[in-house]
């Protein structure tokens, strides 16, 4: 099995996923000045973030749910529109240039939205012909990727028969089907059983290793932080409040805890719950 995932793999990394012709952004694929986000209502969901993910990291929004982070990815996918401050992704402005970005971008939001009566295999080939291959390529993709995230066997499985976990891994693939340059994963594994998540995990990074895509994720899993980001962003109220690599950030203050850095850096304590951050009340 293990001599069969290595060879999709490699098989898949052989295509051609047009990502040297991006233009040249001195090595970075993200740049966020002063993104913000306020709703009619007055309610500011993000304030003015910055910062810049360099192409082929793994750049992670750490914080609780409430913090701005998926508000952020979602401006920067063009899914939310930004009130304030300027994004471009992989070369390309998210408000002025939409259509360009969502071309090189790769999306697994929080929420899994599959049509339980379609299979593994039939959702992946779809998402394929929507972003233009032919028919025969979107096939041959899927049954790549479908090797890749272990789920050749279950490939002609209807989706509603699928765990969390499983349908998870046909989200990630289906974001892959076209080669982005740029991956956002909202929450990957959220909500998911041990089990589930290491599968993720592996498959990602599996895929990150030998793709050198570019991805942002948002999290409030301290081991999935740890596992998976090479510099990570502590959000806290739409602000981003400090920003390092896991290590450096924990040298920071002295521990090998990131709830410690979010103590540390937002003056919020917070209590885990199964590894997460979960804000209690603001500590003195």
């Amino acid at each position: 099995m293990q001599h069969r995932l290595e060879r999709a793999l490699d098989e898949f990394v052989q295509l051609n996923p047009g990502r040297d012709h991006l233009p040249d952004l001195g090595g970075d694929a993200i740049i966020v000045d002063a993104l913000g986000k306020t709703y009619r209502d007055g309610t500011e969901a993000v304030g003015a973030v910055t910062f810049r993910v360099a192409a082929g990291e793994c750049y992670g929004l750490l914080g609780p749910n409430g913090a701005g982070k998926s508000t952020t990815v979602g401006m920067l996918g063009t899914l939310v529109r930004p009130t304030s401050g300027r994004a471009n992704v992989a070369g390309f402005d998210v408000v002025a240039q939409p259509r360009q970005v969502r071309r090189r971008i790769g999306f697994a939001m929080q929420e899994v939205g599959v049509d339980a009566f379609a299979t593994a295999r039939e959702l992946l080939v779809l998402q394929g012909r929507l972003h233009g291959l032919p028919r025969g390529e979107s096939a041959h993709r899927a049954e790549l990727l479908l090797a890749i995230v272990d789920l050749a066997e279950a490939s002609d499985k209807r989706l509603g028969e699928f765990s969390g976990g499983m349908q998870r891994r046909v989200d990630l693939a289906a974001a892959l089907m076209h080669l982005p340059a740029v991956l956002f994963l909202d929450e990957p594994s959220e909500g998911l059983d041990p089990r589930a998540r290491e599968a993720i995990w592996h498959a990602l990074g599996r895929l990150r290793q030998q793709l050198r895509i570019t991805v942002v994720l948002t999290t409030h899993y301290m081991d999935e932080a740890n596992r998976l980001c090479d510099r990570l962003g502590i959000i806290d109220r739409g602000t981003i409040v400090a920003e390092d690599t896991p290590a450096a950030l924990k040298a920071s203050v002295g521990s090998d805890s990131l709830e410690d850095v979010y103590l540390r850096y937002t003056g919020h304590a917070f209590a885990p719950a199964d590894g997460a951050l979960v804000a209690m009340e603001q500590a003195a």
